[in-house]
């Protein structure tokens, strides 16, 4: 069955993880993603590991689903190939900044002209609206700005820390993604297209507040910024006699079958922990007793006892672990193939369903320029 974007023809002149992460999501809903390389490729192909240069695993787990072509936008010939491509697409995707891609006429303005239906989706450090417009932007940079590192530091002794994922730019990657779907839907009811802008910086920024601004929410504020469950010290993996556990008791039920199973019955009638709001007010010391109750029995003792009472807990699995986790095993999560250059590779399925329109892996990630005959045929410049 073919993907819910079938038809749909991208241009993507990304690089790194922000826009191909965004243009793989597309290509796994069966949209024709054309990846258009410097003669260089994209530096994310040399991330180790890799079993052949220009092949790292991070660049194969975010650019399958594609085609490659390598232009050099600084030839007119390579530009007017551009050009042509750009003529034929429904969205084009870059993470140039503005200015760079005004350079070699690829900006709006000059692109709906050509191509009035286009959608012209631009993913980058800072909005073009602010004074930060134009600034290089990486994840760590975005992170540091937008308070993530801050709040990560709050129950850190370390002080500021960054998490330990590139957390900007795969939000502001699915981002980019919704934004892209949202804008092929209207454009079936207008008729043609518009320019996207998906800034890291204030994605980054929404993501965070929606717990976070907190006593900000309110004019005057009721209190300050940071959400207190989160930010609690005591809110990490549990120790228990023997290692670790995942334990999140949520609702007033979930406490008071805790503090039944755990021998502990004066703390289901505190009034401290009694509702929500109570809770609310106090988390900070009802995390420390959790914490303090855990350490008395073993993991697994607790696996059993919590399990029975249908209590939300988890092991703590360590990535590795993944890879034989039994409900991932029986999803075929990991899905494995064997790439024409790099062998047998494995990578991670589609992880959103559809009924009637599901999306598929129909190609492993690209060589450079690996269908530079086919694209440039189907141009008819072969």
């Amino acid at each position: 069955m073919a993907g819910p974007l079938a038809g749909i023809r991208v241009i993507d002149l990304t690089t790194i993880v922000m826009g191909p992460y965004a243009t793989q999501i597309l290509g796994d809903m069966g949209a024709d993603v054309i990846k258009v390389e410097s003669p260089s490729g994209d530096i994310f192909r040399d991330v180790a590991p890799f079993r052949h240069a220009g092949m790292g695993a991070a660049f194969l787990n975010t650019n399958r689903n594609k085609r490659s072509i390598a232009l050099n936008l600084e030839r007119e010939e390579d530009r007017q190939i551009m050009l042509k491509l750009l003529a034929t697409a429904d969205v084009f995707v870059y993470t140039l900044r503005p200015r760079s891609l005004a350079r070699f006429g690829l900006d709006y303005a000059s692109l709906r002209e050509r191509n009035p239906r286009l959608i012209h989706c631009g993913a980058y450090g800072f909005s073009e609206g602010g004074p930060y417009a134009g600034r290089p932007a990486y994840d760590d940079i975005i992170q540091a700005m937008s308070g993530t590192a801050s709040l990560e530091g709050r129950n850190n002794p370390g002080g500021p820390k960054f998490v330990n994922t590139i957390v900007a730019d795969k939000v502001a990657g699915l981002s980019a993604a919704y934004a892209i779907g949202l804008a092929l839907y209207e454009r079936e009811r207008s008729g043609v297209g518009q320019a996207i802008e998906v800034p890291m910086f204030e994605n980054l920024v929404s993501f965070m507040m929606i717990e976070h601004l907190a006593g900000e929410t309110f004019v005057p504020a009721l209190g300050g910024m940071g959400y207190d469950r989160v930010l609690s010290p005591h809110r990490r993996p549990y120790r228990t006699k023997d290692g670790y556990i995942g334990l999140m008791p949520y609702s007033t039920a979930h406490w008071k079958r805790f503090f039944e199973i755990a021998g502990k019955p004066e703390y289901a009638a505190d009034a401290r922990f009694a509702n929500h709001a109570a809770r609310s007010k106090h988390i900070d010391q009802l995390y420390g007793i959790l914490a303090e109750i855990l350490r008395e029995r073993t993991t697994e003792e607790w696996m059993r006892l919590l399990e029975a009472a249908d209590i939300p807990m988890s092991p703590i699995l360590a990535p590795e672990e993944l890879l034989e986790d039994p409900h991932l095993r029986a999803l075929d999560f990991f899905y494995r193939d064997v790439h024409p250059s790099e062998g047998e590779i494995r990578t991670v399925s589609i992880p959103v369903g559809f009924s009637r329109t599901p999306g598929a892996i129909e190609r492993l990630a690209p060589r450079l320029d690996e269908n530079r005959e086919e694209i440039l045929k189907e141009l008819g410049l072969k």
